[in-house]
């Protein structure tokens, strides 16, 4: 078997990352080694970035000699396919300078997952949150997603998800050309990552193996759960293609790639609600001591909802890349990537509202001081209902990433790198939701609510509930059914910025300083909402000014229940559209401009609801960044132990503000202003005001690379790290008011002057590379100095921080002035106590290519971490307060993934599991819940009829696992989520 010793240039390649940002072009006979396919020793690109680069990236000769242990042959095995990309994920790690985790595609387009975000579930550490079955945003070492910052290209990237976490199923993973995931940061690396760093590469086509090459990627898609979801799509496809090449004797590169995922989108659910009432059942007085004492009182969910899930998605993306390389000291690079990420769905089935404290309710029984069971009657004062409902879901996202870097070797010892990029995101969700209730006789000249309304229902905790309804058959009657309301609720949001960055190396001759790396980076973001909210009708009732709707057969379908979910009462699919078009003949009203109500809001038809809250959450949020960082590249030896690593400070300067809208009920001298929404409803108790604060902060980083045998290191890093706060919750939905005896108070979900997340992290691994693969134990520890809480802040200076307020205020009966005093301020902070989160992380990869045939095929790639945390949080939403664990947090970790290869045939089955934790609400956004374990499966099998064309074959989700979350205990259940298996069947052609 063919051995090589890697070349300098592919040492640096696998320690500075995306080809296309490197300072300068190797010499011919290097770049020749490099680009040879079939050695191993040419390690996957990560996408670092210009910063990352170091002296290692110049031409041979211009380097300080290399040291002995240097010299020492590697052994290497030939290896392709995916073990081959195993191997290259493993010399990107071993000769990166962070402690990192890599992912390397050994073609442009190959990598089998269906996004980014299932790709790098695979690493060591790394789990996902699971949203309509897909995985979509992933948590690092324990932390939600939150907490990790996101590169394309070594670019910041802002998000559709309205925060910062980014969502990853919008990255195509054939687009992608490499991944790395820095678990430890040095000075040179964009500051964010508290939990972590995810730098995504796309191509670099003056890298590529061949001067030309084509790649496509065919696939059909079925789902084995949409035959249970009447409407639903079985059928869907995956569609790549993707182009590299080298012209003008390689000096002008150019790479091209398209994407695209057309998906069932299928999910059959239970959601039980949160519990927000309360209600003595029992007769009985609790025995609760603290804060939540509610003597004589149980908690009483909201209701539950039991919903069929279909539609559409369909992703996509494009990427281009062009480099230009005219002498080997400068290269420019201009690259793009764009995703649309496009869905359509429907959620149908009916809600149930339990009637809270004026229900009645017989034969109750009680988890702790909660009911999840009983039978609920409506009452004259309650409002106990079943609503069917029949929901229109549109959500269309875009994200634009756009970048030109130059890198100039300006002199032997000196080199410069320049870039400019723009991300963008944008998101347009509309939910449009349609209301049926059941009356007494839908054909009566003045149709009757039926207020004859019993529910019975038992929670069986991570398993579907016992229920009867009293109305159960006539949740399938045309003349019992009758639409009652139909409301819209855009959200949409943008999220947009530029940045500049200038770094610059100068090497040293020394014997234990390599180079110094120094540079500044200018970001400005700007981020804003826009809510609006149209409804007609009423969902609790028949409203008499604007009357239900009469059904027709035209307009329903009988829907049945399957599966497990077999034995829950029928109900009536509802046409939206011949429902819409038979209830408004001229389409859905437009809201026409007319003085309300009292609250200040024209509002369209006399309504008397206040739409305040539509306008008090939307609006901008401002960041601009200026950031500087000095970093000292080692190369030394401690005795006989090679060392290499940095030590290095990051200064970022952070100025941060957001528009909003005080309450001056009116007062147009104190700024009150017309706002109108995108459905003409104008409020006009707000003035509108810019409010913000600037803030400094040094991030300090070391790290550090023993040698201590040849195949053998050990890694330590310390640094201090931030994460800013999701850039939502710097939004300013304030409210203040001023009192009769003249106190201000005010409330505020978000705040525009919260400050970032800060840790300080330290890392200790040992990484042991044998022939065929590797051994890696590592143990970090991170203290966390606070999280974001929701607190009362007394005596708040309202004037001193940007509130327009008075000064005084005219008694009513006196007709004398009181001078204003500062009251109380209820507002999202990040002073609340933080805690240490900490934990140990194995891997184990082993390619077995010197067994004797056929078994040289085998191979195992497996890791496990366990992580723990003392940060505990309080719950209520299951009723009593409950600790709650670290949002994103699992236990235990394991990824396990055996393969084997043989003559052309390719195959393995992966394992994801991840303990119990806690994420937010899969059907519910704003609520944070504890999540059951899970065990994700993946197969795939792949067959390379010749040298360009294969076949393959694929599962998703083999076991139909699904999502189950709940209240605080099991026996509070949350959602219950189906999603199905995804089976893939294609072919590959390659050139």
């Amino acid at each position: 078997m063919f051995k090589f010793k890697p070349s300098v240039l592919t040492l640096a390649l696998a320690a500075a990352g995306l080809p296309g940002m490197l300072w300068a072009q190797a010499d011919e006979a290097a770049t020749a080694a490099a680009a040879d396919k079939s050695a191993v020793e040419r390690p996957a690109a990560t996408a670092q970035g210009a910063a990352d680069a170091s002296a290692a990236e110049k031409p041979a000769a211009d380097k300080p000699a290399a040291k002995a242990n240097d010299a020492e042959p590697m052994e290497v095995i030939e290896v392709t396919g995916y073990r081959r990309s195993l191997i290259d994920s493993l010399n990107a790690k071993r000769f990166g300078d962070t402690v990192s985790e890599q992912l390397s595609a050994d073609d442009l387009g190959s990598l089998p997952d269906v996004s980014m975000a299932d790709a790098l579930t695979r690493l060591p550490g790394i789990s996902a949150v699971r949203t309509g079955g897909q995985a979509a945003e992933i948590n690092i070492r324990g932390m939600a997603g939150g907490f990790v910052f996101s590169t394309l290209n070594g670019r910041e990237q802002v998000s559709t998800s309205g925060s910062r976490s980014i969502e990853f199923d919008q990255y195509p993973s054939e687009l992608i050309s490499s991944a790395a995931v820095y678990k430890s940061p040095k000075a040179s690396l964009i500051e964010g990552g508290l939990a972590g760093t995810v730098e995504l590469a796309t191509a670099s086509p003056l890298a590529a193996a061949k001067d030309q090459s084509f790649t496509a990627n065919v696939r059909g898609m079925y789902n084995d759960r949409a035959g249970e979801v009447y409407g639903a799509e079985d059928y869907g496809s995956r569609v790549s293609f993707s182009y590299q090449g080298k012209f003008l004797d390689e000096t002008l590169g150019l790479a091209l790639g398209y994407a695209r995922l057309d998906q069932p989108s299928v999910a059959t659910q239970f959601i039980g609600l949160a519990y927000a009432d309360n209600k003595d059942v029992d007769g009985k007085l609790d025995d609760i001591d603290g804060p939540d004492a509610n003597p004589g009182n149980e908690y009483i969910s909201e209701g539950f909802e039991l919903q069929h899930l279909g539609g559409v998605e369909i992703r996509n993306g494009y990427m281009a890349a062009l480099e230009w390389a005219p002498v080997d000291a400068f290269t420019l690079k201009a690259d793009a990537f764009l995703s649309r990420f496009d869905s359509e769905a429907f959620a149908r089935g009916f809600r149930v509202k339990l009637g809270g404290p004026t229900a009645a309710v017989a034969n109750p029984v009680l988890d702790g001081n909660s009911v999840i069971g009983g039978t609920f009657n409506r009452t004259s004062q309650s409002y106990t209902r079943v609503e069917l409902v029949n929901d229109d879901n549109q959500d269309f996202d875009a994200v634009d990433s756009y970048g030109l870097n130059a890198n100039w070797q300006i002199s032997e010892t000196f080199r410069a790198a320049f870039d400019v990029s723009l991300s963008k995101a944008s998101s347009d969700f509309r939910n449009g939701l349609l209301w049926s209730n059941v009356a007494v006789d839908a054909n009566a000249d003045k149709p009757m609510f039926d207020e004859n309304v019993s529910i019975s229902y038992l929670l069986n905790g991570l398993n579907l509930p016992d229920m009867g309804f009293s109305q159960a058959d006539a949740f399938s009657d045309i003349n019992r059914v009758m639409v009652s309301k139909y409301g819209i609720y855009p959200y949409e949001n943008e999220d947009e910025l530029t940045a500049y960055r200038l770094d610059l190396e100068y090497d040293f001759d020394s014997s234990w300083a390599q180079s110094l790396q120094f540079g500044v980076r200018w970001s400005d973001r700007t981020y804003s909402n826009d809510r609006s909210v149209f409804e007609y009708g009423n969902d609790g009732g028949f409203s008499s000014t604007e009357p239900p709707l009469r059904l027709t057969p035209e307009m329903v379908t009988k829907v049945d229940w399957q599966g497990d979910f077999s034995y829950f009462p029928s109900y009536l699919a509802i046409d939206l559209n011949q429902a819409l078009n038979a209830w408004f003949p001229a389409g859905i009203p437009q809201p026409v401009q007319t003085w309300g109500n009292a609250d200040g809001v024209l509002d369209p038809k006399g309504y008397t609801t206040n739409y305040s809250w539509s306008v008090l959450q939307s609006g901008e949020v401002y960041e601009e960044v200026l950031a500087a960082y000095v970093m000292l590249n080692i190369d030394a030896e401690l005795g006989s132990v090679p060392l290499t690593g940095n030590i290095g400070v990051r200064r970022v300067d952070t100025s941060q503000s957001a528009s909003m809208l005080q309450n001056v009920g009116g007062d147009p001298t104190l700024g009150a202003q017309y706002i109108v929404d995108e459905n003409g409803i104008v409020n006009s108790l707000y003035a509108p005001t810019v409010v913000g604060i600037d803030y400094t902060d040094y991030l300090p980083s070391l790290n550090l690379n023993f040698k201590i045998t040849d195949d053998s290191q050990i890694r330590f890093a310390a640094a201090k790290v931030m994460s800013r706060p999701p850039i939502n919750r710097l939004a300013g939905d304030i409210s203040a008011s001023v009192n009769d005896d003249g106190e201000i108070n005010g409330s505020s979900t978000n705040n525009p002057f919260l400050k970032p997340f800060y840790a300080t992290q330290y890392d200790l691994s040992y990484e042991h590379y044998i022939e065929e693969g590797a051994l890696v134990a590592a143990l970090f520890y991170k203290n966390i100095d606070s999280f974001i809480d929701t607190v009362a802040i007394e005596e708040f200076d309202f004037r001193g921080n940007g509130f327009n307020v008075p000064a005084f205020i005219i008694d009513p009966v006196s007709g004398e002035q009181i001078e204003t005093t500062n009251g109380t301020y209820t507002t999202a902070v990040n002073n609340t106590g933080g805690g240490y989160i900490r934990g140990v992380e194995l891997a184990y990869t082993q390619v077995f290519a010197s067994l004797p045939e056929p078994f040289d095929g085998l191979g195992v790639n497996a890791s496990y971490s366990y992580t723990e945390s003392e940060v505990q949080k309080l719950t209520s939403l299951g009723g009593d307060s409950v600790p709650q664990s670290l949002e994103g947090l699992s236990e235990n970790v394991a990824n396990l993934t055996l393969f084997y290869g043989y003559e052309g045939f390719d195959t393995r089955i992966s394992a994801r599991y991840r303990s119990d934790f806690v994420s937010e609400q899969v059907a519910i956004n704003s609520q944070v819940v504890n999540f059951d374990a899970e065990t994700v499966v993946d197969y795939q099998a792949s067959y390379q009829v010749n040298d360009a064309f294969g076949v393959l074959f694929q599962v998703n989700n083999l076991t139909d696992e699904p999502t189950k979350s709940y209240f605080g205990t099991e026996a509070k259940t949350g959602t219950l989520q189906y999603f199905g298996r995804q089976f893939f069947l294609g072919f590959t052609y390659a050139m």
